[in-house]
Protein backbone atom coordinates (compact mmCIF):
# COMPACT_ATOMS: atom_id res chain seq x y z
CA UNK A 1 0.00 0.00 0.00
CA UNK A 2 1.70 3.27 -1.13
CA UNK A 3 -0.01 5.35 1.55
CA UNK A 4 1.26 4.43 5.02
CA UNK A 5 0.79 5.94 8.47
CA UNK A 6 3.94 7.11 10.21
CA UNK A 7 4.02 7.61 13.97
CA UNK A 8 5.89 10.84 14.69
CA UNK A 9 6.72 12.75 17.88
CA UNK A 10 7.31 16.46 18.39
CA UNK A 11 9.13 16.95 21.74
CA UNK A 12 8.06 20.60 22.03
CA UNK A 13 5.23 22.76 20.72
CA UNK A 14 6.07 23.99 17.24
CA UNK A 15 4.68 24.77 13.81
CA UNK A 16 3.60 21.53 12.17
CA UNK A 17 4.97 22.43 8.74
CA UNK A 18 8.40 23.28 10.23
CA UNK A 19 8.56 19.89 11.93
CA UNK A 20 7.63 18.08 8.70
CA UNK A 21 10.22 20.07 6.75
CA UNK A 22 12.98 18.96 9.12
CA UNK A 23 11.73 15.42 9.66
CA UNK A 24 10.89 14.55 6.04
CA UNK A 25 13.29 16.84 4.18
CA UNK A 26 10.56 18.55 2.16
CA UNK A 27 9.93 22.19 1.23
CA UNK A 28 7.63 24.53 3.15
CA UNK A 29 5.07 24.61 0.35
CA UNK A 30 5.01 20.81 0.15
CA UNK A 31 4.64 20.46 3.93
CA UNK A 32 1.78 22.95 4.05
CA UNK A 33 0.13 21.33 1.03
CA UNK A 34 0.17 17.92 2.71
CA UNK A 35 -1.30 19.36 5.91
CA UNK A 36 -4.05 21.07 3.90
CA UNK A 37 -4.85 17.71 2.28
CA UNK A 38 -5.56 16.23 5.74
CA UNK A 39 -2.46 14.07 6.04
CA UNK A 40 -1.61 15.01 9.65
CA UNK A 41 -3.71 13.62 12.53
CA UNK A 42 -3.65 14.55 16.20
CA UNK A 43 -5.76 12.37 18.50
CA UNK A 44 -7.47 10.95 15.42
CA UNK A 45 -8.48 14.37 14.06
CA UNK A 46 -7.02 15.73 10.83
CA UNK A 47 -5.33 19.11 11.13
CA UNK A 48 -6.96 21.64 8.79
CA UNK A 49 -4.77 24.68 9.51
CA UNK A 50 -1.48 24.43 7.60
CA UNK A 51 0.01 26.97 10.00
CA UNK A 52 -1.12 25.02 13.07
CA UNK A 53 1.00 23.76 15.98
CA UNK A 54 1.81 20.23 17.10
CA UNK A 55 3.26 18.70 20.25
CA UNK A 56 3.70 15.13 21.37
CA UNK A 57 2.63 12.09 19.35
CA UNK A 58 0.75 12.36 16.06
CA UNK A 59 0.12 10.40 12.87
CA UNK A 60 1.16 11.42 9.39
CA UNK A 61 -0.09 9.74 6.22
CA UNK A 62 2.72 9.64 3.68
CA UNK A 63 3.21 8.20 0.20
CA UNK A 64 5.81 5.45 -0.07
CA UNK A 65 5.97 4.34 -3.71
CA UNK A 66 5.67 0.70 -4.59
CA UNK A 67 7.46 -0.74 -7.62
CA UNK A 68 6.16 -3.69 -9.59
CA UNK A 69 8.98 -3.58 -12.12
CA UNK A 70 7.49 -1.32 -14.80
CA UNK A 71 10.48 0.46 -16.38
CA UNK A 72 10.43 3.61 -18.52
CA UNK A 73 10.68 3.14 -22.27
CA UNK A 74 12.75 6.32 -22.67
CA UNK A 75 14.84 8.33 -20.17
CA UNK A 76 16.29 11.82 -20.60
CA UNK A 77 17.97 14.10 -18.07
CA UNK A 78 14.80 16.08 -17.29
CA UNK A 79 12.01 13.63 -18.10
CA UNK A 80 11.10 10.02 -18.78
CA UNK A 81 8.43 8.23 -20.82
CA UNK A 82 6.50 5.17 -19.68
CA UNK A 83 4.44 2.79 -21.82
CA UNK A 84 1.45 2.31 -19.55
CA UNK A 85 -0.62 -0.89 -19.81
CA UNK A 86 -4.40 -0.66 -20.06
CA UNK A 87 -6.09 -0.81 -16.66
CA UNK A 88 -3.33 0.95 -14.72
CA UNK A 89 -4.21 4.24 -13.06
CA UNK A 90 -1.81 7.08 -13.81
CA UNK A 91 -2.35 8.69 -10.41
CA UNK A 92 -3.88 7.25 -7.21
CA UNK A 93 -7.57 8.11 -6.85
CA UNK A 94 -7.35 8.14 -3.06
CA UNK A 95 -5.30 6.78 -0.16
CA UNK A 96 -6.65 3.29 -0.73
CA UNK A 97 -5.40 2.95 -4.32
CA UNK A 98 -2.98 0.01 -4.09
CA UNK A 99 -0.78 0.89 -7.07
CA UNK A 100 -0.51 3.45 -9.87
CA UNK A 101 2.01 4.61 -12.44
CA UNK A 102 2.96 7.38 -10.03
CA UNK A 103 4.44 4.69 -7.77
CA UNK A 104 6.91 3.64 -10.43
CA UNK A 105 7.86 7.22 -11.31
CA UNK A 106 8.58 8.28 -7.74
CA UNK A 107 10.23 4.96 -6.87
CA UNK A 108 12.75 5.36 -9.68
CA UNK A 109 13.28 9.13 -9.85
CA UNK A 110 12.48 10.39 -6.36
CA UNK A 111 9.85 12.39 -4.53
CA UNK A 112 9.96 15.43 -6.85
CA UNK A 113 9.27 13.38 -9.99
CA UNK A 114 5.71 13.59 -11.23
CA UNK A 115 3.40 12.95 -14.16
CA UNK A 116 3.22 15.79 -16.68
CA UNK A 117 -0.19 14.78 -18.14
CA UNK A 118 -2.78 12.07 -17.79
CA UNK A 119 -4.45 9.45 -19.92
CA UNK A 120 -7.49 7.38 -18.97
CA UNK A 121 -7.03 4.27 -16.85
CA UNK A 122 -8.29 2.06 -19.70
CA UNK A 123 -6.12 3.77 -22.34
CA UNK A 124 -2.70 2.21 -22.86
CA UNK A 125 0.43 3.88 -24.14
CA UNK A 126 2.92 6.67 -23.61
CA UNK A 127 2.89 8.87 -20.52
CA UNK A 128 5.41 11.68 -20.06
CA UNK A 129 6.87 12.10 -16.56
CA UNK A 130 8.93 15.01 -15.25
CA UNK A 131 11.97 14.12 -13.16
CA UNK A 132 11.93 17.33 -11.09
CA UNK A 133 9.70 20.28 -10.21
CA UNK A 134 11.26 22.56 -12.82
CA UNK A 135 10.75 20.19 -15.72
CA UNK A 136 7.23 19.47 -14.45
CA UNK A 137 6.30 23.15 -14.78
CA UNK A 138 7.90 23.36 -18.22
CA UNK A 139 6.24 20.22 -19.58
CA UNK A 140 2.81 21.09 -18.23
CA UNK A 141 3.06 24.52 -19.82
CA UNK A 142 4.11 22.90 -23.11
CA UNK A 143 0.99 20.72 -23.02
CA UNK A 144 -1.14 23.76 -22.24
CA UNK A 145 0.41 25.71 -25.12
CA UNK A 146 -0.03 22.73 -27.49
CA UNK A 147 3.70 22.38 -28.03
CA UNK A 148 3.54 18.60 -27.61
CA UNK A 149 1.93 16.56 -30.38
CA UNK A 150 0.16 13.41 -29.21
CA UNK A 151 -0.97 10.71 -31.59
CA UNK A 152 -3.13 7.76 -30.66
CA UNK A 153 -4.11 4.51 -32.32
CA UNK A 154 -7.66 3.23 -31.95
CA UNK A 155 -9.65 0.30 -33.27
CA UNK A 156 -13.12 1.56 -34.16
CA UNK A 157 -16.30 -0.14 -35.27
CA UNK A 158 -17.24 -0.08 -38.93
CA UNK A 159 -15.40 0.87 -42.11
CA UNK A 160 -14.01 4.41 -41.89
CA UNK A 161 -12.85 5.31 -45.39
CA UNK A 162 -11.91 9.01 -45.31
CA UNK A 163 -9.94 11.25 -42.91
CA UNK A 164 -12.05 13.32 -40.53
CA UNK A 165 -11.56 16.71 -38.89
CA UNK A 166 -14.00 16.55 -35.98
CA UNK A 167 -14.78 19.93 -34.46
CA UNK A 168 -17.52 19.43 -31.89
CA UNK A 169 -17.75 21.21 -28.50
CA UNK A 170 -17.59 18.93 -25.48
CA UNK A 171 -19.43 19.42 -22.22
CA UNK A 172 -18.48 17.60 -19.05
CA UNK A 173 -20.95 17.01 -16.27
CA UNK A 174 -20.68 15.08 -13.03
CA UNK A 175 -23.22 12.37 -12.44
CA UNK A 176 -23.78 12.23 -8.68
CA UNK A 177 -25.40 8.80 -8.75
CA UNK A 178 -22.01 7.13 -8.38
CA UNK A 179 -18.84 7.85 -6.45
CA UNK A 180 -16.55 8.81 -9.33
CA UNK A 181 -18.01 9.59 -12.73
CA UNK A 182 -17.37 12.07 -15.48
CA UNK A 183 -19.76 11.95 -18.42
CA UNK A 184 -18.72 13.91 -21.51
CA UNK A 185 -20.97 14.68 -24.46
CA UNK A 186 -21.15 16.80 -27.58
CA UNK A 187 -23.11 19.92 -26.66
CA UNK A 188 -23.27 23.49 -28.06
CA UNK A 189 -22.50 24.89 -24.59
CA UNK A 190 -19.32 22.79 -24.31
CA UNK A 191 -15.70 23.78 -24.81
CA UNK A 192 -14.29 23.94 -28.35
CA UNK A 193 -12.68 20.60 -29.20
CA UNK A 194 -10.92 19.28 -32.27
CA UNK A 195 -9.66 15.83 -33.27
CA UNK A 196 -8.03 14.73 -36.52
CA UNK A 197 -8.80 11.13 -37.51
CA UNK A 198 -6.91 9.20 -40.20
CA UNK A 199 -7.99 5.67 -41.21
CA UNK A 200 -5.01 3.30 -41.48
CA UNK A 201 -6.39 -0.18 -42.17
CA UNK A 202 -9.73 -1.90 -42.44
CA UNK A 203 -10.22 -5.44 -41.06
CA UNK A 204 -13.25 -7.00 -42.82
CA UNK A 205 -13.21 -10.10 -40.61
CA UNK A 206 -14.12 -7.96 -37.60
CA UNK A 207 -15.65 -4.99 -39.45
CA UNK A 208 -13.27 -2.66 -37.64
CA UNK A 209 -10.88 0.08 -38.73
CA UNK A 210 -7.50 0.96 -37.24
CA UNK A 211 -7.25 4.76 -37.07
CA UNK A 212 -4.77 7.37 -35.96
CA UNK A 213 -6.29 10.06 -33.75
CA UNK A 214 -4.49 13.34 -33.12
CA UNK A 215 -6.26 15.60 -30.62
CA UNK A 216 -5.63 19.30 -31.17
CA UNK A 217 -7.33 20.12 -27.87
CA UNK A 218 -7.02 18.01 -24.73
CA UNK A 219 -10.50 17.54 -23.32
CA UNK A 220 -11.34 14.57 -21.12
CA UNK A 221 -12.50 11.55 -23.16
CA UNK A 222 -12.20 13.71 -26.29
CA UNK A 223 -11.19 10.99 -28.76
CA UNK A 224 -13.73 8.54 -27.36
CA UNK A 225 -16.64 10.99 -27.54
CA UNK A 226 -15.73 12.37 -30.96
CA UNK A 227 -15.48 8.91 -32.50
CA UNK A 228 -18.74 7.89 -30.88
CA UNK A 229 -20.34 11.06 -32.28
CA UNK A 230 -19.35 10.19 -35.87
CA UNK A 231 -20.79 6.66 -35.50
CA UNK A 232 -17.41 4.90 -35.24
CA UNK A 233 -17.10 4.20 -31.50
CA UNK A 234 -13.92 2.65 -30.13
CA UNK A 235 -14.16 -1.11 -29.68
CA UNK A 236 -14.23 -2.04 -26.01
CA UNK A 237 -15.53 1.33 -24.77
CA UNK A 238 -17.70 0.51 -21.73
CA UNK A 239 -19.21 4.00 -21.41
CA UNK A 240 -19.83 5.57 -24.81
CA UNK A 241 -22.01 3.66 -27.28
CA UNK A 242 -23.48 1.73 -24.34
CA UNK A 243 -26.87 1.61 -22.69
CA UNK A 244 -26.87 4.17 -19.86
CA UNK A 245 -27.66 1.54 -17.24
CA UNK A 246 -24.78 -0.64 -18.46
CA UNK A 247 -22.40 2.34 -18.37
CA UNK A 248 -23.45 3.04 -14.78
CA UNK A 249 -23.01 -0.61 -13.83
CA UNK A 250 -19.52 -0.65 -15.33
CA UNK A 251 -18.50 2.48 -13.44
CA UNK A 252 -19.94 1.03 -10.26
CA UNK A 253 -17.90 -2.14 -10.90
CA UNK A 254 -21.01 -4.28 -11.03
CA UNK A 255 -20.34 -5.70 -14.52
CA UNK A 256 -18.56 -8.99 -15.05
CA UNK A 257 -15.67 -9.39 -17.48
CA UNK A 258 -17.80 -11.67 -19.66
CA UNK A 259 -20.68 -9.19 -19.83
CA UNK A 260 -18.34 -6.32 -20.58
CA UNK A 261 -16.88 -8.30 -23.50
CA UNK A 262 -20.36 -9.14 -24.81
CA UNK A 263 -21.49 -5.50 -24.62
CA UNK A 264 -18.40 -3.81 -26.04
CA UNK A 265 -16.70 -6.39 -28.27
CA UNK A 266 -13.41 -6.47 -26.34
CA UNK A 267 -11.97 -7.02 -22.88
CA UNK A 268 -10.43 -3.51 -22.80
CA UNK A 269 -10.70 -0.10 -24.42
CA UNK A 270 -8.82 -0.32 -27.72
CA UNK A 271 -7.19 3.10 -27.52
CA UNK A 272 -3.41 3.51 -27.34
CA UNK A 273 -1.22 6.61 -26.89
CA UNK A 274 1.23 5.79 -29.67
CA UNK A 275 3.64 8.71 -30.02
CA UNK A 276 4.85 12.00 -28.52
CA UNK A 277 6.63 14.71 -30.50
CA UNK A 278 8.10 17.89 -29.01
CA UNK A 279 11.18 20.07 -28.54
CA UNK A 280 12.72 20.34 -25.07
CA UNK A 281 15.81 22.44 -24.37
CA UNK A 282 16.38 22.93 -28.13
CA UNK A 283 16.45 19.15 -28.62
CA UNK A 284 13.75 17.52 -30.77
CA UNK A 285 12.15 14.32 -29.53
CA UNK A 286 9.93 11.84 -31.34
CA UNK A 287 9.08 8.93 -29.06
CA UNK A 288 7.06 5.97 -30.31
CA UNK A 289 5.47 3.17 -28.31
CA UNK A 290 7.12 -0.22 -28.67
CA UNK A 291 3.90 -2.13 -28.08
CA UNK A 292 2.25 -4.15 -30.84
CA UNK A 293 -1.17 -2.56 -30.60
CA UNK A 294 -2.77 -4.51 -33.45
CA UNK A 295 -1.89 -7.82 -31.81
CA UNK A 296 -3.22 -6.52 -28.51
CA UNK A 297 -6.46 -5.54 -30.24
CA UNK A 298 -7.00 -9.00 -31.68
CA UNK A 299 -6.21 -10.59 -28.33
CA UNK A 300 -8.71 -8.30 -26.60
CA UNK A 301 -11.33 -9.13 -29.25
CA UNK A 302 -10.38 -12.82 -29.01
CA UNK A 303 -9.69 -12.99 -32.73
CA UNK A 304 -7.47 -15.93 -33.72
Amino acid sequence: MPFVIKKLHAPARQKAFLFLMRELGISQSEAQRLISKGRLFQNGVAMSNNAGFIEGDFDFVCFEPLSMGLNPTFVAEEFAVYDKPSGLLVHPQNRHTPYSLNDEIKHRFGHDANIAHRIDQETSGLVLAARNKTSERVLKMMFEDREITKRYLAMVKGHLKEPLDIQEPLLRREDESTIVRMIVRVHPEGKPSRTFITPLRYFPETDTTLVEASPYTGRQHQIRVHLFHVKHPIVGDPIYNQDENDAVRFLDREMSVEERFKNTGASRLLLHAHSLEFVYGDNPYYIVSREDFITQCFEAMKVK
